[in-house]
Order: C-alpha cells, then sequence, then structure tokens
C-alpha cells in the first residue's frame, strides 16, 4: 500500500400569483416556495408536464425520529476541552455556568437572541459525564465543573457526582463507568485515540478529520468496523434541513446534469486563521507538553511518513520537545499538529456534497496555494485552492479558500438546467439555456433571473450570533436546524442521534464509511499542495498514487 498518498425580492402578489402560491402551500414541503411571475393555467400545464418533479416530501434530520432517552443512561468521557470540546459537551446538556449565565444575560437585553431558550427546552439525551481529559489544568478544571450534574443547569442527564478528571487519556479509557467516548482534541491525536477507544469498548464521537495521515486512515476504518462500537464523525452538517432538502432536489433531477459544484472557506479575523487567544493561566506547569506532542515512538511515525514522502521541509524547525505556547494553543498552523484547510474546513464542504450527491472519493485532486497573509512563522497555508475530479460523474468540485477576505460565497452546484445555491437556506434557479425548460422560459411562465424553488428553515435571520467564526458556520447551516417548526443547535441532534443508535442500536449517519471517504479526499488535496502535482484514487486498490 503507497503511502501517498435577503429573500428574494418580488412585486406585489396579484390574485392570480396568490391563487399559485396557494396551490403550492399545499405541497408538503417546508419553507417557501416560489416559482416567479406565471399564470395559474401555464403552471397547473407545468405541473402535469411534469408530475411530481417539483413536489419535495418534508425534510426530517436523520436524529429527529422519535427518541427513546428512557433507556439506559449512556456515561460518557470526554478527550479534550477546548474550542470545539467545550460546544460538544454543551450540545450534550452540559455548559457551563458562566456560559449559562451570559446566555441570560444576552437574553434579557435581546428578545431575539435565544440560545438560552434552545438550551434549556432540548430533549433529555438521558446521558451522564462520568469522565473528562485535558492535558491542559485549567480546561480540564472547566470540563469538570461543566460535567458536574451538582454544579449544571441544562438537559444533559441524570443527577451523580462531578466528573472525574484523568492526566492520561488511556486511563479515561480504561474506566468501567464510562460507556462511549468524544473526542476533540488537536488533528494529530484523532486516530490514536479513536482506535485506542475502540479496542477499549468504548463507543466513539469523532471530531473532524478523521486521520492525521494517510496510512492510519486505512488503520481506523479496520479497527472501527472490528470493534463493533458505534462511530459517529463529527458532521452535524448531516442534521442540517436544508441540506436534506438539496438532497431531494438531486434525486428528482431538477437541475439536470451537475458538471461543475464550487465550494469556498472566507474568512477575515485572527480567530478564523487559527490565531486562537494564549490563556493567561498556561505555563510548563499547567501544561503536559510531552504527552501534547506526544512519545518518542509517534513523533517517529509522523517523522517516517514525512520523509518517505519526501516533506521534511514542511516539519517545523524547532524542536518537537521545546515548550511554545503558540504551537500548543495554534496548532492548526503547523503541519507538525495540523491537517490544514483540507482536513478542517474543506472536510464540511465536501461532506455537505458527498450527503446531497454521494459523490464518494475523487479521483484525482490538484491543489495550489500559500502563506500569503498571516506571516506568523506558520507552515499551513492560508489560501488554497483544490480541484476534485469525479470522472465517474462527469463533474469537478473546486474548492477555494482564504483565511483574508470575508467575501460571502455559498455552495453552488451547477446543472445544465438549473443551479443550486446551498447554505443555511437553499435558492434554485434555472438556466437561461435549459433544454429541460425552455418551453416555460419562451412562455413566460418560468424566468432565469427569479428562484424557482427557495427553501428557508425557521427563521429567516440568524441571531444569537456574537463572532465572525460563528457566522460563517451559521451561513453554512452548520449550527441550528429545524424540527417541527422548532430550532436546535445541529451539534445536538447530531449527538442525540448517536447516543440514540448506542442505547437502541443502528448506525449513526456519519457513519466509519463516510469518515473515510472524506478522511482520503481531504488527504488527496492537502497531499496534492504539498508535493505540488496532481494525486490519484487508485479504486481497486484503495491507494493514493502520484500524477
Amino acid at each position: 500500500m503507497s503511502e501517498e498518498t435577503k429573500k428574494p425580492q418580488h412585486e406585489p402578489a396579484s390574485p392570480e400569483r396568490r391563487n399559485v402560491i396557494k396551490t403550492l402551500i399545499s405541497v408538503p414541503v417546508l419553507g417557501a416556495m416560489a416559482y416567479g411571475v406565471y399564470k395559474k393555467t401555464k403552471y397547473d400545464r407545468l405541473r402535469r408536464n411534469r408530475g411530481d418533479l417539483f413536489k419535495l416530501e418534508p425534510v426530517t434530520p436523520p436524529s429527529a425520529k422519535k427518541i427513546n432517552s428512557d433507556g439506559k443512561t449512556v456515561r460518557l468521557g470526554i478527550i479534550g476541552y477546548g474550542i470545539r470540546g467545550k460546544q460538544l459537551l454543551r450540545a450534550a446538556g452540559f455548559a457551563e455556568p458562566a456560559v449559562i449565565d451570559a446566555w441570560k444575560e444576552a437574553a434579557r437585553k435581546n428578545a431575539n437572541d435565544t440560545r438560552y431558550r434552545d438550551y434549556m427546552e432540548q430533549e433529555s439525551l438521558n446521558v451522564e459525564v462520568t469522565g473528562v481529559c485535558d492535558i491542559f489544568d485549567t480546561c480540564a478544571e472547566s470540563a469538570v465543573l461543566s460535567g458536574s450534574n451538582i454544579h449544571r443547569e441544562g438537559t444533559g442527564g441524570t443527577m451523580g457526582a462531578p466528573p472525574k478528571r484523568y492526566r492520561r487519556y488511556v486511563d479515561l479509557l480504561a474506566a468501567d463507568d464510562i460507556d462511549a467516548v468524544i473526542i476533540a482534541t488537536p488533528d494529530h491525536w484523532h486516530g490514536t485515540m479513536a482506535m485506542d477507544a475502540a479496542r477499549a469498548g468504548k463507543h466513539v464521537y469523532l471530531e473532524k478529520p478523521m486521520s492525521w495521515t494517510v496510512p492510519e486512515t486505512y488503520m481506523i476504518r479496520d479497527v472501527i468496523r472490528q470493534s463493533g462500537v458505534t462511530f459517529q464523525f463529527g458532521h452535524q452538517g448531516r442534521q442540517t434541513d436544508s441540506y436534506l432538502k438539496a438532497k431531494q432536489i438531486i434525486e428528482k433531477d431538477i437541475l439536470g446534469h451537475v458538471s461543475l459544484i464550487e465550494v469556498c472557506t472566507n474568512r477575515n479575523d485572527p480567530n478564523g486563521a487559527w490565531v486562537y487567544p494564549i490563556h493567561e493561566t498556561a505555563d510548563p506547569q499547567t501544561i503536559d507538553w510531552q504527552q501534547f506532542e506526544g512519545h518518542a515512538d509517534r513523533i517517529k511515525e509522523y517523522t517516517d511518513y514525512m520523509q518517505s514522502a519526501g516533506l521534511m521541509r514542511y516539519v517545523g524547525p524547532e524542536p518537537r520537545d521545546r515548550f511554545d505556547l503558540k504551537r500548543f494553543f495554534r496548532w492548526r498552523c503547523w503541519w507538525d499538529y495540523s491537517t490544514g484547510l483540507s482536513g478542517d474546513l474543506l472536510t464540511h464542504e465536501y461532506d455537505a456534497v458527498n450527503q446531497v450527491m454521494g459523490v464518494g472519493i475523487p479521483g484525482s485532486a490538484t491543489s495550489s496555494g500559500g502563506v500569503y497573509f498571516f506571516k506568523d512563522g506558520r507552515t499551513v497555508p492560508d489560501v488554497l485552492q483544490t480541484s476534485f475530479e469525479f470522472p465517474d460523474k462527469n463533474l469537478t468540485m473546486l474548492y477555494s479558500a482564504t483565511l483574508a477576505s470575508q467575501r460571502a460565497r455559498g455552495k453552488v452546484f451547477m446543472g445544465h438546467d438549473a443551479s443550486m445555491e446551498l447554505s443555511s437556506s437553499l435558492t434554485v434557479k434555472v438556466d437561461p439555456r435549459s433544454t429541460r425548460y425552455a418551453e416555460q422560459i419562451a412562455q413566460g411562465v418560468i424566468k432565469p433571473d427569479t428562484p424557482l424553488i427557495t427553501y428557508v428553515p425557521g427563521q429567516e435571520n440568524v441571531d444569537a450570533v456574537s463572532s465572525a467564526t460563528e457566522l460563517y458556520f451559521a451561513q453554512r447551516g452548520l449550527l441550528y436546524a429545524y424540527v417541527n417548526g422548532k430550532r436546535y443547535d445541529t451539534t445536538y441532534l447530531h449527538i442525540r442521534e448517536w447516543v440514540e443508535c448506542i442505547r437502541n442500536g443502528g448506525t449513526p449517519c456519519c457513519h466509519i464509511d463516510a469518515a473515510f471517504e472524506e478522511a482520503i479526499t481531504a488527504h488527496m488535496g492537502t497531499r496534492a499542495y504539498l508535493e505540488g502535482r496532481t494525486m490519484y484514487w487508485d479504486r481497486e486498490k484503495e491507494e493514493i498514487v502520484r500524477g
């Protein structure tokens, strides 16, 4: 095996248009649908000619099935309580007291800020946090406080003692009072911890990316499959209602053949570029640096991999045993610990496309970019462009990223007959040169400059967004989803699905095979960038090969 590896503006509704809209409301679809300005008779003709083409069923996130949380309490452990770890534990129903107080105050000042209400109205998952592990004392202590049902106000689980703090993750995995673990550590520990957890018989919720290097990607898949544990990969976008609606549109072939998809990352603030703040209590006494870096055999595994691929020039020049607060808090900026834009932010975009269209692993990847703005010593690029080719689907997916511009761009699926722009909402517009809709365009039944389908789940405005980074994820449908008109945190829904599968059986929507497809795709893009050549996927051998 090779190691290469504004809501559309419409004129006032006429009586005819109101009749059309009334007809559309009878179609079982959540949200508003607009077909432009046309006469009802022509609309009826379109319906007769196209049958159920535009009849979209109500969407239901995978986790929205009736829950049975009155069964056995699931005992959770969490490994890694940094930025994402905090969000995951909150989603499970264990928010820090200070966060709850901040949400209450925000709601008092702004009636549109519903974060506290949403949190309190979440159904109980019947889970208990019994163990926490973080190598930074301050984060570990915060995790204990958050996971304590004595101090907690929220919707998580049963009453019990505060969770035990573990200094070594292997000790947490060995505990008899832990059934499942949430892993939210830096990238370079994901695979090792996931495999160790599965071997210990613990169910696994793993944040993206799945793996740090190409070789371990195969190992993780094998171990998870062999262990039989319930595995959920951390793509909460799988619960996003607009994505589910987009899948229906693709399945009904409303767009015609899709030959080009554009997805992007646009951020323009230090936090969005991984320049995270350094905590005032951080020092060599409060941080276990050796565990962060990994022991000698772990470091050798990485350097051997990089050397075999001719990529040692990308390994940071600083000795790996030297304590460095920037590297500890801003680890995403160095290949020594990170998987870069591909492993971090591309993965959200790819998973959405894979969820909607089932594209699988691309046939090839070609990348370019560099460190063009954040000249802070990082080795990971802040600008990246990757072209993924899917010859079996006659499709190209372009990923374009910059961490120094916040110009809004969405996911765009470009079909011969129509294009679909997808984010927290969805819009479909017919192509002026469409073959399928040519007659309706000529008759004025369909206007290419007017949305054919508009789907806006829940409220039109995204509220309770307090930072540029939050806005980035909210606009991509990664913060909220609506179930029967009620707003939920998508991460809560994703964890709920995992917990219910643990308790009652079944396979989570973002299972190990989906994780494998994403990991290989991301690695192909990264390796193409690092090596400056096209990388190909040998489907029969399941191997990344150089071009």
